[in-house]
C-alpha cells in the first residue's frame, strides 16, 4: 500500500536522521534566494551568497547519504546558482546525467535583460550504471514519425529531449493551492515520478510546500515522504494529498 507522510522542520536535521541508502528519488525544489516570501518576509530569502551555497552543499550532501545505492536525485533550482548547485551535487558523491531545461512558458518578463522563462533541472544518480530509467514512460512520437512519416522511424518514438516545454502553475489555474507562495506542475512532476521511480519506491521531497510531490506518489504507487518547514504550508500538503485519495500516516 502506498503512504504518504509529511515531517515539520528543518530538511538537513530529517534527511541526517533517516538511514543512509533508504531513498530511491529525491524530488527537490529548494528556495532560490531569490526574495520570495515564504512567511517571513522577502529577506529571508535573500541570505548572503556564501551563506546560500554553504545552506545548499548542506543539505545536498544529507540528501545524498540519504539515497539509495540505485537511487536517483532531481533538483530544480534558480538559474542564479545553478552552477553552485551542480557543483555540490558532485561533491556529494553523485554523479550527473543531465541538465534538462524547463521551459514555462508564462516566464518573467524583464525590461534590461533578456525575460526568463525557463530554469535548469539536475539530474544525478548515485552509481553511475545502477539506476531506475522506465524508458517507455519517457518515451515520445519523433518527428520522424509525426512530421515526416519516415519509414526508418522507431515506432516505440524517442526519449524525451533535454529541454521541456510545461506551463509553470499561474495564479489563475485550476490547478493552483491557495495559500503557497510556489507550485510545481503536476505535468512536470509525474514525468520525474514516474521516469525515474518504481511502483513501492520511497520518493523524498525535501521541500515539500504545496505537496504536489506527495499527490502524484499516491496517484501512481510510490511511497512518499515529504519534510517542510512551515507547518500552515504542511498543513496544506497533508489536506491536498488526501483530496488525492489516500490517507495519510502522521
Amino acid at each position: 500500500m502506498n503512504t504518504a507522510t509529511i515531517t515539520t522542520g528543518d530538511c538537513i536535521e530529517h534527511l541526517g536522521a533517516m538511514p543512509a541508502g533508504s531513498v530511491n528519488l529525491i524530488v527537490a525544489d529548494p528556495p532560490y534566494n531569490v526574495g520570495i516570501d515564504y512567511g517571513n518576509g522577502a529577506s529571508a530569502d535573500r541570505r548572503p551568497d556564501a551563506d546560500y551555497i554553504a545552506w545548499s552543499r548542506a543539505w545536498i550532501a544529507a540528501a545524498a547519504r540519504a539515497l539509495a545505492d540505485d537511487g536517483s536525485m532531481w533538483v530544480i533550482c534558480g538559474q542564479e546558482y545553478a552552477g553552485d548547485h551542480q557543483v555540490a551535487m558532485r561533491n556529494a558523491g553523485l554523479h550527473w546525467r543531465n541538465t534538462v531545461t524547463w521551459v514555462e512558458t508564462f516566464g518573467v518578463n524583464c525590461r534590461r535583460k533578456f525575460s526568463r522563462t525557463s530554469r535548469p533541472m539536475f539530474y544525478a544518480v548515485k552509481h553511475p550504471r545502477r539506476f531506475t530509467f522506465n524508458v517507455p514512460v519517457l518515451t515520445t512520437p519523433s518527428a520522424r514519425q509525426t512530421k515526416y512519416g519516415d519509414k526508418r522511424a522507431n515506432p516505440a518514438g524517442k526519449v524525451l529531449d533535454d529541454v521541456w516545454t510545461i506551463s509553470r502553475v499561474c495564479g489563475t489555474f485550476r490547478e493552483r493551492v491557495d495559500g503557497v507562495p510556489t507550485q510545481l506542475p503536476l505535468a512536470l512532476v509525474r514525468r520525474v515520478v514516474l521516469g525515474l521511480s518504481r511502483p513501492g519506491d520511497l520518493v523524498v521531497d525535501p521541500f515539500t510546500g504545496s505537496g504536489t510531490t506527495g499527490v502524484v506518489c499516491m496517484e501512481h504507487g510510490r511511497r512518499f515522504h515529504g519534510i517542510e518547514l512551515r507547518d500552515e504550508y504542511a498543513a496544506i500538503a497533508r489536506a491536498r494529498i488526501n483530496a488525492a485519495g489516500t490517507g495519510m500516516e502522521v
